[in-house]
Formats: C-alpha cells, structure tokens, sequence
C-alpha cells in the first residue's frame, strides 16, 4: 500500500495501489441493514448524527441562478433527491457555511507551467491566507514527471506558503540545466503526472477525512505519463466524496500554434465531482477573481443526507440527482457517489 511517508511517487507505486484497492474491495462484506430503530428514528439538523449512521449519502452543492449567482435561504422542502431515478427521502439538511473545510491544493510544475508558476504561487498564498480559518486543513502536492507531497495537513498557512514558495519547475531532464552539460535542449517536457496526482490527493488524503472536502487543482489540464487514466482519478475523488474545482492556467505560447486540449477531461472531472473549470489563462487578476468564486462557493454551501432506499453495499456506482422545485435554479452537485461499506 502507497503512503506519504515518502515524497516520490512512482509508477510501479501507483499500479500497486490500485491492486490493493481492488482486493480490499472484494473482500469487504457488506454490513447487515440498519436496524428498524434507525430507520424510524425522528429527523434531525444535527451534521454530528451522520457519524452514527451506516449507510447516509452526504451531499455538499450550491444552488445558482441563471446569471451564475448564488441563492442563499432556501430550506430541506426546496430540494428533491433522486437515486438512479428514484425519490429519496431527505433526512438531514443544513445551509450553515462554518463547518471545517479539508482543502487539497495540487500545482502542476512541469515544464508548460514556466512561465505561470511564480503568479500560482503568489494567488494560491493569498487565497489560502483569506479562505483557512483555525479548524480548517490544508495540504499541497506538486506534480510533474513526480508527485511530491510538499506539505502535509497542517491549519498553519505560513507553512502552507513555504511549501509553495519552494516548488521549481521539473522537466525531467536531469544532470543540470539542459544545454549547460544536462544535455541537448529538449523540444518536450518529459512527463505531467496529473492523472496520478489527482488519484493519490483522493485515495491517500482526503478519503479517510470527514466533512466538506475540495481539491484545487491549477494545470493546463495535458496529462503525459500517468498510468492511471481519467476516469480513475474522477472514481477516487468521487469515493473521496471530493468536490474537484480546475483552475486551467496556462501559457499558450508554450505550445506554438498548436494549442492544448486538456479542458476536455478537467470539465469531465469538475462535473461528476461537484465541482468546475475556471479558465484563466496567464492573467493574474483572473486567477485572483477564480479564487474569490471558490472561496464564496465553498462557504455557501448547502447540505442534504438521505439513507438510500438501496441498501445494498455492493460498490456499485448510483447516479444522483437533486432539483429545486423552484426549476429556475441549477444545482452544482456531484453526479453520483459508489455504494462502499465503510472502512
């Protein structure tokens, strides 16, 4: 099994993770159903009754308008949940935004990012500085041709911003800079693990956390090299029941006339977790801006629990989906969520 005791994430660590998973997931055998005393218990607001239950799907979303504003105010009878197209009964509720917050901040440090790192690193600081409050954790993790954990969980944003302020651009090319005896200048970069990372932010940190979690991830969405694919990484986030918010930073020019293509699988991401793309480019002020609408969107969020009308544990994957009656709002949720027993 991978840890984070070390800093280097290689392939072959990556691959023996996913076997581990899978084995522990065939071997779990699925609790018995919840008793008839649970099942009739009287609702409850309370966020501290989820520890008591087996099995409660726990929901954090915004609501918007047409225009992309927030709606604040609306109560547990606004919304209706279904499951794989079957109504389900809502049993907890909340529109508090003071519950702590677990964040992963994952910055890509490969060569394409040159030119934008130093503006990723002055924002993310800020924004870690305004958004963390004293129950609040953070992590942050760079990847390029690695994944490097620069600093584990910690409230403590003066460490946070060290670890930031420490990450160097990794081509890969080692035996020093390329053309002053490291070799020929490449014409690629040599490999951007995204993919990997985003897979092992999920899986190793913020699975095993409770409450509202967000992943942020800065990139210009061009994975090369990972041996784990896109819809690994949207299975872990998922199962980490981690919303995904993609901040797609990017020098074009790095590309020539070419362009890139990553926003396709990052939207792919963003969606079925909860989250969203925000494009930025390589303007500062934009990135800020992106910050701003993270910070108003994780601090205004609603919360539904339900007990799903399908007890089975079976690792199955249900789709979910929550309306307002009022059909003028959109809901951004995740899109669904794996039937796991609990560890």
């Amino acid at each position: 099994m991978l840890h984070w005791q070390v800093r280097k994430f290689t392939v072959a660590m990556s691959l023996m993770l996913v076997s581990s998973v899978w084995l522990m997931a065939q071997s779990q055998t699925p609790p018995a159903p919840p008793s008839q005393q649970s099942q009739e218990a009287p609702i409850d607001d309370s966020l501290q009754t989820f520890k008591a239950q087996v099995n409660v799907v726990n929901l954090f979303f915004n609501v918007k308008d047409k225009h992309g504003m927030l709606i604040p105010n609306l109560t547990r009878t606004d919304f209706e949940v279904l499951e794989d197209g079957k109504p389900q009964t809502i049993k907890y509720f909340s529109a508090e935004s003071n519950q702590p917050l677990t964040l992963g901040i994952m910055i890509d440090t490969s060569a394409s990012q040159t030119r934008v790192l130093t503006i990723e690193q002055e924002a993310c600081a800020e924004f870690l500085k305004s958004v963390l409050r004293d129950k609040d954790l953070a992590f942050v993790i760079n990847f390029d041709v690695d994944v490097d954990l620069d600093q584990d969980f910690t409230s403590n944003v003066h460490l946070l911003t060290r670890a930031l302020n420490k990450m160097q651009i990794n081509a890969g090319f080692g035996g020093g800079p390329p053309g002053l005896g490291g070799g020929p200048i490449p014409t690629t970069p040599r490999g951007t693990l995204l993919y990997d990372a985003i897979y092992l932010g999920a899986n190793e940190k913020l699975k095993n956390e409770v409450g509202r979690k967000a992943m942020i991830v800065f990139t210009d969405g061009e994975d090369q090299g990972s041996r784990l694919r896109i819809q690994d990484a949207i299975e872990a986030a998922q199962k980490a029941d981690t919303i995904c918010y993609v901040i797609l930073i990017a020098d074009r020019g790095f590309y020539g006339g070419f362009g890139y293509s990553g926003d396709y699988d990052m939207k792919k991401l963003a969606e079925q977790t909860g989250g969203r793309v925000i494009e930025v480019g390589n303007k500062q002020e934009k990135l800020r801006q992106a910050f701003e609408q993270i910070q108003n969107e994780l601090r205004s969020q609603y919360n539904i629990g339900y007990t799903p009308t399908n007890n089975k544990l079976d690792g199955s994957y249900r789709k979910v989906q929550i309306h307002t009656k009022d059909g003028n709002y959109k809901v951004q949720a995740r899109q669904g969520y794996y039937a796991m027993a609990k560890d």
